[in-house]
C-alpha cells in the first residue's frame, strides 16, 4: 500500500487528464508522474533510503507536492515545516525528527545557513533549493532531478503500517509533538472523504490553504486518490480565488471559516460566478449560525462542515443534513466510532456535555518519540480530543467549545461559542473571537474582539451594550469589546485566541 502508487495508476490509465495547476504551470498525470519518479529517482541517488525523514521548508509550490509523492514512492518520510517558523524552531523540528536532507528555497537560506552548524544529521551536500538561485552551501534542486530517469523506482517494499509523515502540531512553543501517519492512515483519508465528498473523478478541486498544515489532505487525498484535478493557488485572496473558481469551473472547495467570510464579503462573490460549486467544505473552527445562513441563502445545498484532530478523528456534516442539523458538525464516517466522556472516561447520555473522543482507521500511532504525550491523548484505543460537545438523539455531534478555550468566571463554565453566535449577529460585524481574560473578582471575564464590516460603523461600547442585552446569563456578558483591523491567524488561517489572550494578560488592554 504505496500512496505513491496512485500516481503511477493515473498515468496509466488516464495519462491526458489535467493532474495539477500551479499559476502557469498546468500538468497531466502522466507528466506529473514522471516529474515525480525524477525526483524519486535522484533523492535515491542522493543516498536517501526507506524510513529516511525528509524535511521541507516551502510555501505552497509545485515542488512541495512533488516531494510529497516521490518520498512516498522510495519509503521514505516526508517532514513539512512551516514558513512561519523562526530560527530556533526550525533548528528544534529538523533535530526533533532526525532530518537527514532539507529541501526550502533561497528565501530561507539566511535562516538555514545560521543554524547549519547545530544540524549535524545533515550532511552538507543535502540541503536543496527549489528555485534557480545560485547559493553557496546548497544544491540545485532541478538540476538533481534533471538529471535522473523519470522511470518507476524499483525494489522497495512499502508496508501499509510503513510511516509517511511527520506532521508537527507545534514547534514555536513548548516541546514539538510530531504527529506519524502512515500510508494505511493517508489510503484511508483517500477513501473516507472522497465518498463523504461525493467525488469523481471529474472533480475540481482548488485549494489556497498552506499545504504544510495537516487539513491539506482532508481534500487533497481524496482527490488524488480518485484522479481529478487539483488546483494550488499560493495563498487565499477572495478576488482571484472567486475568479479562479468561475474560470476553473471548480467543483470542490475546502475553506477555513475566515476565507467563507472573506468570499461572502468580495464584491465579486455571486451565484452565477460560484455555480460550479458542489462542496464548500468548512473546516478548522466553528462557523458561526449567521454566516452558515448567509452562505446557504446565497449557495444551497452545497455546505459541508468537517470537525477533526490531526492526530486522528473527524465528523462530517453532511450537505444533505444541514438543513435539519445547522449548528451540528456531523456524525463519523464508516469505520470511525465516537463518545463523549466525563472525567472518568465514562460515557454520558445524549445532550450531556463531555470530551469527545474517538477512534478509528486514522487514528496515528504514536507522538514522534513520545510515548509519553501518545499515553496521554490515547487511552484504550480512544482519542481523547480535549474539545467539549454533546450529541443528541439523532448521534449528530455539537460543538459547545475548545476545553482550553472555555472560561471559568466566578466557578461557572462560560463558553465562548455561546456569545460568539450572539455577536456575529449584529450587522456590523464581519469576525468575532470571544476568550477569557483576567478579572479581580471573577477570576475570568469574557472579552469580544471583533473586525467590523465597516470601520467606525459602531463603537465597542455601543457594541458591548448591545451584545449584553442579548446574552442569555449574567455570567455570559462581555467585559469588554475591542475592535481590530484583523486577528492573528496561523499558517492554516484560524483565528489565534492564544495570542490575543496572551497580549491582553500582559498588559496591553486594548491594544492587542
Amino acid at each position: 500500500m504505496n500512496i505513491g502508487s496512485l500516481f503511477s495508476r493515473h498515468a496509466r490509465y488516464r495519462p491526458n487528464h489535467l493532474a495539477v495547476v500551479f499559476e502557469d504551470q498546468r500538468l497531466t498525470w502522466l507528466e506529473f508522474n514522471q516529474s515525480i519518479n525524477r525526483l524519486a529517482n535522484a533523492l535515491s541517488g542522493m543516498g536517501i533510503q526507506k524510513g529516511d525523514k525528509v524535511a521541507t521548508l516551502l510555501p505552497n509550490c509545485l515542488e512541495l507536492l512533488e516531494v510529497y509523492w516521490a518520498v512516498a514512492k522510495i519509503g521514505a518520510v516526508v517532514v513539512p515545516m512551516s514558513t512561519l517558523l523562526l530560527e530556533k524552531a526550525m533548528q528544534s523540528l529538523l533535530q526533533d525528527s532526525d532530518s537527514v536532507l532539507l529541501i526550502t528555497n533561497s528565501s530561507f537560506a539566511d535562516q538555514i545557513n545560521a543554524i547549519k552548524s547545530e544540524i549535524t544529521a545533515i550532511a552538507e551536500d543535502r540541503y536543496l533549493l527549489s528555485d534557480s538561485s545560485d547559493i553557496t552551501g546548497f544544491q540545485d534542486y532541478h538540476a538533481l532531478k534533471a538529471a535522473a530517469s523519470d522511470r518507476e523506482p524499483e525494489g522497495i517494499v512499502i508496508h501499509p503500517d510503513d510511516p509517511f509523515n511527520i506532521m508537527y502540531s507545534s514547534g514555536t512553543t513548548g516541546l514539538p509533538k510530531g504527529i506519524i501517519h502512515t500510508h494505511r492512515i493517508r489510503a484511508a483519508y483517500a477513501t473516507t472523504f472522497a465518498a463523504s465528498y461525493r467525488m469523481t473523478p471529474e472533480t475540481v478541486n482548488l485549494h489556497a490553504g498552506a499545504i504544510v498544515f495537516n487539513g491539506a489532505f482532508v481534500d487533497l487525498m481524496p482527490t488524488v486518490f480518485v484522479g481529478a484535478t487539483y488546483i494550488l493557488l499560493s495563498q487565499f485572496e477572495p478576488n482571484s480565488y472567486i475568479e479562479t473558481i468561475e474560470r476553473e469551473k471548480v467543483t470542490h472547495i475546502m475553506v477555513v471559516p475566515a476565507q467563507i467570510i472573506a468570499m461572502l464579503n468580495s464584491p465579486n462573490f455571486s451565484h452565477d460566478a460560484l455555480k460550479s460549486l458542489e462542496m464548500i467544505l468548512s473546516l478548522g473552527a466553528p462557523l458561526h449560525r449567521e454566516h452558515k445562513e448567509e452562505l446557504n441563502k446565497k449557495l444551497p445545498g452545497r455546505f459541508y462542515e468537517l470537525y477533526g484532530l490531526t492526530e486522528g478523528f473527524v465528523t462530517v456534516l453532511d450537505k444533505n443534513d444541514y438543513a435539519a442539523k445547522p449548528d451540528s458538525v456531523g456524525v463519523p464516517p464508516p469505520f470511525f466510532e465516537m463518545k463523549i466522556a466525563d472525567q472518568n472516561g465514562k460515557e454520558v447520555p445524549a445532550g450531556e456535555v463531555g470530551e469527545i473522543c474517538g477512534r478509528g482507521p486514522i487514528l496515528m500511532p504514536e507522538y514522534y518519540k513520545r510515548p509519553d504525550l501518545t499515553a496521554e491523548a490515547i487511552k484504550d484505543g480512544w482519542l481523547h480530543s480535549g474539545d467539549m460537545g454533546y450529541v443528541d438523539e439523532d448521534g449528530f455531534l455539537y460543538l459547545v467549545d475548545r476545553k482550553k478555550d472555555m472560561i471559568i468566571s466566578g466557578g461557572v463554565n462560560v463558553y465562548p461559542r455561546d456569545i460568539e453566535e450572539i455577536v456575529a449577529q449584529h450587522p456590523a460585524v464581519q469576525e468575532v473571537a470571544v476568550f477569557g481574560v483576567p478579572h479581580e473578582k471573577w477570576g475570568e471575564t469574557p472579552l469580544a474582539a471583533v473586525i467590523l464590516q465597516q470601520t467606525g460603523s459602531v463603537t465597542a461600547e455601543v457594541l458591548r451594550n448591545w451584545i449584553n442585552e442579548r446574552v442569555g446569563a449574567k455570567f455570559q456578558r462581555v467585559h469588554d469589546v475591542v475592535i481590530l483591523k484583523d486577528f492573528p491567524r496561523s499558517v492554516a488561517g484560524k483565528t489565534l485566541k492564544r495570542v490575543m489572550r496572551e497580549s491582553y494578560w500582559e498588559g496591553q488592554e486594548k491594544k492587542l
